[in-house]
């Protein structure tokens, strides 16, 4: 049976509790230190949804691809998510309240799960994903000022080892190793792509 398929047995000891957002600096921390402002010490709080649609061909993974406008990722593709702003009450309200923003999801419609490891950008965030149910009436609404489109893509791939393909790029003086996923026109890469293969890992742990 696949992970996709008896997903939500394992979802609940796969992810961190709702009940409080895990510490850390981020799970990649480490590989990024010479990269990241002030060596890490002052990075910006930020959270994602990572969103399950369920669907009759399986789950599939909510995603979105950013305007070409934006100053920072501009048109890669990304979870909804952004800042975690002072009125958030935690990194689940800012991740329901961007998801909101950015493609017109209603709280109602997510139900919140649990947490992946924080991650950490050169861009200088420290991103808790948040994961959760999407209601399968759910029907996007972008705002066209930061996103481009949203899609979806069957988790079943993602969770393929064999579709994580990894290349190197010079990155300020050194060989950084990246992750993609190719899916149709889509290239899922960065930090998204890491994204999504801790969350295979820590379901292949459980």
């Amino acid at each position: 049976m696949s992970l996709a398929v008896n997903l939500l047995d394992r979802l609940p000891r796969a992810l961190h509790s709702l009940a409080t957002p895990p510490p850390g600096l981020g799970w990649n921390h480490a590989q990024l230190i010479d990269l990241l402002p002030d060596q890490g010490r002052s990075l910006r709080q930020a959270a994602v949804l990572v969103g399950l649609v369920d669907r009759g061909a399986g789950p599939q993974v909510l995603l979105t691809r950013r305007t070409e406008a934006l100053r920072l990722h501009a048109g890669q593709i990304s979870f909804p998510g952004g800042r975690i702003e002072d009125s958030d009450a935690s990194p689940i309200a800012a991740a329901l309240r961007e998801a909101d923003e950015e493609i017109g999801l209603r709280a109602p419609l997510a139900e919140p799960l649990g947490y992946l490891d924080p991650f950490v950008t050169i861009t200088g965030f420290h991103v808790y994903p948040v994961v959760a149910r999407v209601d399968a009436a759910f029907v996007p609404h972008i705002d066209p000022s930061e996103v481009a489109e949203a899609f979806e893509t069957p988790l079943e791939f993602l969770l393929d080892p064999a579709n994580a393909r990894t290349f190197e790029v010079e990155y300020r003086g050194g060989k950084r190793t990246l992750i993609e996923f190719l899916y149709g026109d889509h290239r899922i890469w960065g930090a998204t792509a890491a994204m999504l293969v801790n969350f295979r890992e820590r379901l292949e742990r459980t």
